[in-house]
Protein backbone atom coordinates (compact mmCIF):
# COMPACT_ATOMS: atom_id res chain seq x y z
CA UNK A 1 0.00 0.00 0.00
CA UNK A 2 1.14 3.69 -0.55
CA UNK A 3 1.60 5.83 2.00
CA UNK A 4 -1.36 8.50 2.53
CA UNK A 5 -0.74 12.01 1.96
CA UNK A 6 -2.71 14.76 2.85
CA UNK A 7 -3.79 17.55 0.67
CA UNK A 8 -6.38 19.89 0.88
CA UNK A 9 -9.58 18.72 -1.31
CA UNK A 10 -9.90 19.41 -5.05
CA UNK A 11 -5.87 20.39 -5.53
CA UNK A 12 -4.15 17.64 -7.44
CA UNK A 13 -0.75 19.43 -7.38
CA UNK A 14 1.45 17.41 -10.10
CA UNK A 15 -0.99 14.84 -10.66
CA UNK A 16 -2.68 14.79 -14.14
CA UNK A 17 -4.51 11.89 -13.84
CA UNK A 18 -4.33 8.19 -12.22
CA UNK A 19 -6.94 5.76 -13.41
CA UNK A 20 -7.67 1.88 -12.52
CA UNK A 21 -7.86 -0.41 -15.22
CA UNK A 22 -10.99 -2.77 -14.76
CA UNK A 23 -9.29 -5.04 -17.41
CA UNK A 24 -12.52 -5.02 -19.76
CA UNK A 25 -11.38 -1.28 -21.38
CA UNK A 26 -12.31 1.00 -19.19
CA UNK A 27 -11.18 2.31 -16.10
CA UNK A 28 -12.41 4.49 -13.05
CA UNK A 29 -10.76 7.95 -11.88
CA UNK A 30 -8.50 8.34 -8.63
CA UNK A 31 -7.45 11.49 -7.17
CA UNK A 32 -4.36 11.69 -4.82
CA UNK A 33 -6.38 10.00 -1.69
CA UNK A 34 -7.14 7.47 -4.16
CA UNK A 35 -4.02 6.47 -4.66
CA UNK A 36 -2.95 6.66 -1.14
CA UNK A 37 -5.37 3.73 -0.66
CA UNK A 38 -4.77 1.62 -3.80
CA UNK A 39 -3.58 -1.68 -3.51
CA UNK A 40 -2.63 -3.99 -6.19
CA UNK A 41 -5.75 -5.70 -5.89
CA UNK A 42 -7.86 -3.57 -7.04
CA UNK A 43 -6.43 -3.10 -10.52
CA UNK A 44 -3.66 -1.79 -12.30
CA UNK A 45 -2.76 1.49 -11.87
CA UNK A 46 -2.20 4.15 -13.96
CA UNK A 47 -0.76 7.50 -12.80
CA UNK A 48 -0.03 10.64 -15.12
CA UNK A 49 2.37 12.76 -13.62
CA UNK A 50 4.13 16.34 -14.31
CA UNK A 51 7.64 15.81 -13.91
CA UNK A 52 8.94 18.84 -13.16
CA UNK A 53 6.07 19.46 -9.87
CA UNK A 54 7.78 19.84 -6.94
CA UNK A 55 5.05 17.96 -5.37
CA UNK A 56 5.38 14.84 -7.87
CA UNK A 57 9.07 14.71 -6.98
CA UNK A 58 8.74 14.56 -3.41
CA UNK A 59 5.58 11.69 -4.09
CA UNK A 60 8.19 9.81 -5.73
CA UNK A 61 11.03 10.09 -3.28
CA UNK A 62 9.29 9.47 -0.49
CA UNK A 63 6.22 8.06 -1.00
CA UNK A 64 5.89 5.69 -4.06
CA UNK A 65 8.01 2.76 -2.90
CA UNK A 66 10.76 2.94 -5.84
CA UNK A 67 13.97 2.83 -5.45
CA UNK A 68 15.55 6.03 -5.14
CA UNK A 69 18.07 5.55 -8.23
CA UNK A 70 15.17 4.92 -10.49
CA UNK A 71 13.22 7.88 -8.98
CA UNK A 72 16.57 10.13 -9.96
CA UNK A 73 16.44 8.29 -13.39
CA UNK A 74 12.28 9.41 -13.77
CA UNK A 75 12.97 12.65 -12.52
CA UNK A 76 15.93 13.70 -14.66
CA UNK A 77 15.22 16.73 -17.51
CA UNK A 78 16.67 15.69 -20.01
CA UNK A 79 16.90 11.95 -21.31
CA UNK A 80 17.30 9.70 -24.37
CA UNK A 81 15.07 7.10 -25.05
CA UNK A 82 16.22 3.64 -23.23
CA UNK A 83 14.71 0.78 -21.87
CA UNK A 84 16.41 -0.70 -18.47
CA UNK A 85 14.88 -3.69 -16.53
CA UNK A 86 14.79 -3.44 -13.34
CA UNK A 87 13.83 -6.87 -11.80
CA UNK A 88 10.74 -7.78 -12.94
CA UNK A 89 10.03 -3.95 -13.46
CA UNK A 90 11.10 -1.44 -16.51
CA UNK A 91 12.19 2.05 -16.60
CA UNK A 92 11.68 3.43 -20.51
CA UNK A 93 12.41 6.49 -22.16
CA UNK A 94 10.22 7.30 -25.50
CA UNK A 95 10.16 10.51 -26.81
CA UNK A 96 6.83 12.09 -28.19
CA UNK A 97 5.24 14.91 -30.25
CA UNK A 98 4.57 18.15 -28.68
CA UNK A 99 2.80 20.60 -30.25
CA UNK A 100 1.25 22.88 -27.87
CA UNK A 101 1.68 26.53 -28.33
CA UNK A 102 4.56 25.88 -30.73
CA UNK A 103 4.91 26.61 -34.10
CA UNK A 104 7.13 23.47 -34.77
CA UNK A 105 7.05 20.00 -33.50
CA UNK A 106 9.06 18.76 -31.22
CA UNK A 107 10.20 15.63 -29.76
CA UNK A 108 9.28 15.42 -25.92
CA UNK A 109 10.53 13.10 -23.31
CA UNK A 110 7.81 10.33 -21.76
CA UNK A 111 9.21 8.75 -18.58
CA UNK A 112 7.49 5.54 -17.98
CA UNK A 113 7.75 3.11 -15.05
CA UNK A 114 6.10 0.23 -15.30
CA UNK A 115 5.47 -3.23 -12.88
CA UNK A 116 3.34 -6.05 -13.11
CA UNK A 117 0.17 -3.49 -11.20
CA UNK A 118 1.02 0.07 -11.62
CA UNK A 119 2.84 2.49 -14.77
CA UNK A 120 3.53 6.08 -13.87
CA UNK A 121 3.98 8.06 -16.86
CA UNK A 122 6.14 11.33 -16.52
CA UNK A 123 5.85 14.22 -18.58
CA UNK A 124 6.61 18.38 -18.18
CA UNK A 125 3.79 20.07 -17.21
CA UNK A 126 3.61 22.57 -20.17
CA UNK A 127 4.19 19.76 -22.93
CA UNK A 128 0.80 18.25 -23.91
CA UNK A 129 1.21 14.54 -25.61
CA UNK A 130 -1.96 13.80 -27.54
CA UNK A 131 -1.11 10.11 -27.65
CA UNK A 132 -1.63 9.51 -23.59
CA UNK A 133 -4.95 11.79 -23.80
CA UNK A 134 -6.11 9.27 -26.53
CA UNK A 135 -5.32 6.36 -24.92
CA UNK A 136 -7.33 8.17 -21.22
CA UNK A 137 -10.20 9.28 -23.45
CA UNK A 138 -9.78 5.12 -24.49
CA UNK A 139 -10.60 3.85 -21.04
CA UNK A 140 -13.30 6.37 -20.19
CA UNK A 141 -15.20 5.34 -23.15
CA UNK A 142 -14.55 1.48 -22.24
CA UNK A 143 -12.30 0.60 -25.64
CA UNK A 144 -8.84 1.14 -23.80
CA UNK A 145 -6.17 -1.78 -22.98
CA UNK A 146 -6.99 -4.11 -20.88
CA UNK A 147 -3.46 -5.19 -18.83
CA UNK A 148 -0.55 -2.98 -18.09
CA UNK A 149 1.13 -4.40 -21.18
CA UNK A 150 -1.13 -3.69 -23.45
CA UNK A 151 -1.25 0.41 -21.96
CA UNK A 152 2.60 0.10 -22.81
CA UNK A 153 2.22 -1.16 -26.51
CA UNK A 154 -0.27 1.72 -26.75
CA UNK A 155 1.53 4.46 -25.64
CA UNK A 156 4.66 3.37 -28.20
CA UNK A 157 2.49 2.69 -30.79
CA UNK A 158 0.45 6.10 -30.28
CA UNK A 159 4.13 8.40 -29.82
CA UNK A 160 4.79 6.98 -33.29
CA UNK A 161 1.62 6.93 -34.47
CA UNK A 162 1.61 11.06 -33.97
CA UNK A 163 5.51 11.43 -35.33
CA UNK A 164 4.23 9.78 -38.84
CA UNK A 165 2.18 12.89 -40.03
CA UNK A 166 5.22 15.38 -39.31
CA UNK A 167 7.46 13.57 -41.73
CA UNK A 168 5.05 13.65 -44.17
CA UNK A 169 4.34 17.12 -43.74
CA UNK A 170 7.95 17.48 -44.08
CA UNK A 171 8.51 15.38 -47.51
CA UNK A 172 5.41 17.65 -48.32
CA UNK A 173 6.84 20.17 -48.01
CA UNK A 174 10.05 18.89 -50.13
CA UNK A 175 7.60 18.52 -52.79
CA UNK A 176 6.40 22.26 -53.08
CA UNK A 177 10.44 23.41 -52.53
CA UNK A 178 11.11 21.50 -55.24
CA UNK A 179 8.38 22.55 -57.34
CA UNK A 180 9.60 26.31 -56.61
CA UNK A 181 13.37 25.33 -57.37
CA UNK A 182 13.68 27.89 -60.36
CA UNK A 183 12.43 30.67 -58.45
CA UNK A 184 14.15 34.01 -57.92
CA UNK A 185 13.58 34.30 -54.00
CA UNK A 186 16.50 31.80 -53.90
CA UNK A 187 18.03 32.85 -49.93
CA UNK A 188 14.14 32.19 -48.74
CA UNK A 189 14.29 28.63 -50.62
CA UNK A 190 18.01 28.19 -48.92
CA UNK A 191 16.29 28.87 -45.52
CA UNK A 192 13.75 26.52 -45.86
CA UNK A 193 15.78 23.61 -47.26
CA UNK A 194 17.74 24.21 -44.50
CA UNK A 195 15.08 24.52 -41.51
CA UNK A 196 13.59 21.19 -42.76
CA UNK A 197 17.24 19.46 -42.69
CA UNK A 198 17.38 20.83 -39.22
CA UNK A 199 14.20 19.23 -38.00
CA UNK A 200 14.86 16.00 -39.76
CA UNK A 201 18.28 15.74 -38.19
CA UNK A 202 16.84 16.26 -34.69
CA UNK A 203 14.32 14.02 -35.15
CA UNK A 204 16.18 11.10 -36.21
CA UNK A 205 18.40 12.11 -33.08
CA UNK A 206 15.86 10.82 -30.86
CA UNK A 207 13.55 8.05 -32.67
CA UNK A 208 17.12 6.23 -33.60
CA UNK A 209 18.01 5.09 -29.69
CA UNK A 210 13.96 4.79 -29.44
CA UNK A 211 13.85 2.07 -32.69
CA UNK A 212 17.26 0.33 -30.52
CA UNK A 213 14.95 0.49 -27.39
CA UNK A 214 12.37 -0.87 -29.35
CA UNK A 215 14.24 -3.68 -30.56
CA UNK A 216 15.90 -4.18 -26.80
CA UNK A 217 12.13 -4.59 -25.30
CA UNK A 218 11.56 -7.16 -28.07
CA UNK A 219 14.40 -9.27 -26.78
CA UNK A 220 13.60 -8.71 -22.86
CA UNK A 221 11.94 -11.88 -21.23
CA UNK A 222 9.91 -9.74 -19.11
CA UNK A 223 6.57 -11.44 -17.71
CA UNK A 224 4.75 -7.78 -18.37
CA UNK A 225 3.91 -8.68 -21.88
CA UNK A 226 2.29 -11.43 -23.24
CA UNK A 227 1.74 -13.16 -26.45
CA UNK A 228 -0.59 -10.24 -27.58
CA UNK A 229 1.51 -7.82 -26.55
CA UNK A 230 4.86 -8.55 -28.06
CA UNK A 231 3.10 -9.02 -31.42
CA UNK A 232 1.93 -5.65 -31.37
CA UNK A 233 5.46 -4.75 -29.85
CA UNK A 234 6.80 -6.27 -33.53
CA UNK A 235 5.08 -4.29 -35.33
CA UNK A 236 5.61 -0.47 -33.42
CA UNK A 237 9.02 -1.64 -33.72
CA UNK A 238 8.81 -2.01 -37.84
CA UNK A 239 6.71 1.61 -37.81
CA UNK A 240 9.96 3.12 -35.89
CA UNK A 241 12.34 1.59 -38.29
CA UNK A 242 10.06 3.18 -41.21
CA UNK A 243 9.63 6.48 -39.82
CA UNK A 244 13.76 6.61 -39.19
CA UNK A 245 14.07 5.20 -42.86
CA UNK A 246 11.49 7.90 -44.02
CA UNK A 247 13.61 10.51 -41.65
CA UNK A 248 16.62 9.93 -43.36
CA UNK A 249 15.05 9.71 -47.04
CA UNK A 250 13.75 13.45 -46.04
CA UNK A 251 17.14 14.32 -44.86
CA UNK A 252 19.10 13.42 -48.15
CA UNK A 253 16.53 14.44 -50.24
CA UNK A 254 16.80 18.22 -48.39
CA UNK A 255 20.32 17.68 -49.40
CA UNK A 256 20.18 17.21 -52.26
CA UNK A 257 18.06 19.96 -53.28
CA UNK A 258 20.51 22.34 -51.26
CA UNK A 259 22.97 21.29 -53.41
CA UNK A 260 20.93 21.44 -56.62
CA UNK A 261 20.07 25.01 -55.43
CA UNK A 262 23.39 26.23 -54.59
CA UNK A 263 24.99 24.85 -58.00
CA UNK A 264 21.76 27.11 -59.58
CA UNK A 265 22.86 30.09 -57.64
CA UNK A 266 26.91 29.49 -58.31
CA UNK A 267 25.57 29.51 -62.61
CA UNK A 268 24.18 32.70 -61.91
CA UNK A 269 26.67 34.77 -60.58
CA UNK A 270 29.07 33.33 -63.40
CA UNK A 271 26.91 34.02 -65.78
CA UNK A 272 26.49 37.68 -64.14
CA UNK A 273 29.92 37.86 -64.01
CA UNK A 274 30.35 36.67 -67.85
CA UNK A 275 27.98 39.34 -68.87
CA UNK A 276 30.06 41.47 -67.02
CA UNK A 277 33.32 40.64 -68.72
CA UNK A 278 32.19 40.74 -72.27
CA UNK A 279 31.01 44.91 -71.99
CA UNK A 280 34.03 45.72 -70.31
CA UNK A 281 36.06 43.82 -73.10
CA UNK A 282 33.81 45.68 -75.39
CA UNK A 283 34.18 48.90 -73.97
CA UNK A 284 37.88 48.54 -73.11
CA UNK A 285 38.93 50.58 -76.78
CA UNK A 286 36.40 52.90 -76.87
CA UNK A 287 37.44 53.72 -73.57
CA UNK A 288 41.54 53.89 -74.64
CA UNK A 289 40.49 56.40 -77.53
CA UNK A 290 38.62 58.21 -75.22
CA UNK A 291 41.25 58.43 -72.60
CA UNK A 292 43.93 59.34 -74.95
CA UNK A 293 41.97 62.29 -76.84
CA UNK A 294 40.58 63.79 -73.47
CA UNK A 295 44.54 64.10 -72.64
CA UNK A 296 45.18 67.93 -71.84
CA UNK A 297 48.19 68.49 -74.32
CA UNK A 298 48.77 69.87 -77.79
CA UNK A 299 48.62 68.79 -80.74
CA UNK A 300 45.62 66.45 -80.19
CA UNK A 301 44.17 65.52 -83.96
CA UNK A 302 40.96 66.96 -84.99
CA UNK A 303 41.08 69.81 -82.25
CA UNK A 304 40.50 72.49 -84.76
CA UNK A 305 37.82 70.22 -86.78
CA UNK A 306 34.30 70.98 -86.57
CA UNK A 307 33.54 67.53 -88.34
CA UNK A 308 36.25 65.76 -86.48
CA UNK A 309 34.26 64.66 -83.41
CA UNK A 310 31.15 62.78 -86.37
CA UNK A 311 34.69 61.23 -87.92
CA UNK A 312 35.50 59.84 -84.26
CA UNK A 313 32.02 58.27 -83.73
CA UNK A 314 32.26 56.77 -86.89
CA UNK A 315 35.48 55.12 -86.39
CA UNK A 316 34.30 54.16 -82.51
CA UNK A 317 31.28 52.41 -84.76
CA UNK A 318 33.74 50.37 -87.03
CA UNK A 319 35.78 49.16 -83.92
CA UNK A 320 33.10 48.11 -82.05
CA UNK A 321 31.69 45.98 -85.11
CA UNK A 322 34.99 44.57 -85.84
CA UNK A 323 35.30 43.56 -81.81
CA UNK A 324 31.77 42.21 -82.05
CA UNK A 325 32.98 39.88 -85.25
CA UNK A 326 35.80 38.57 -82.99
CA UNK A 327 34.09 38.16 -80.01
CA UNK A 328 31.99 36.22 -82.15
CA UNK A 329 34.26 33.82 -83.87
CA UNK A 330 35.99 33.57 -80.77
CA UNK A 331 32.64 32.40 -79.56
CA UNK A 332 32.32 34.80 -76.27
CA UNK A 333 29.13 35.60 -77.38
Amino acid sequence: MIEKIDLPAGVEPGLRFALVLDGRGGCRDLDWQGVAGWRPEDGFLWMHLERDSDDTAAWIQRSSGIDPLVGEALLAEDTRPRIEPVEEAMLIVLRGINRAEVEEAELVPIHIWIDASRALTLRDRDHHLVALRDIRFALVAGRGPKTGGALLMQIADKVIRDVEPVIDEMDDALERLEDRLSDKDSPALRSELAQIRRDAIHLRRYLGPQREAMVHLQAEPTPLLDRASRLRLRAVTDRVVRACEDLDAVRDRATILYQDLTAQIQESIARTSYRFTVVAAVLLPPSLVAGILGVNVGGIPGSQDPGAFFDLIAILAVLLLIQFIVLKWLKWL
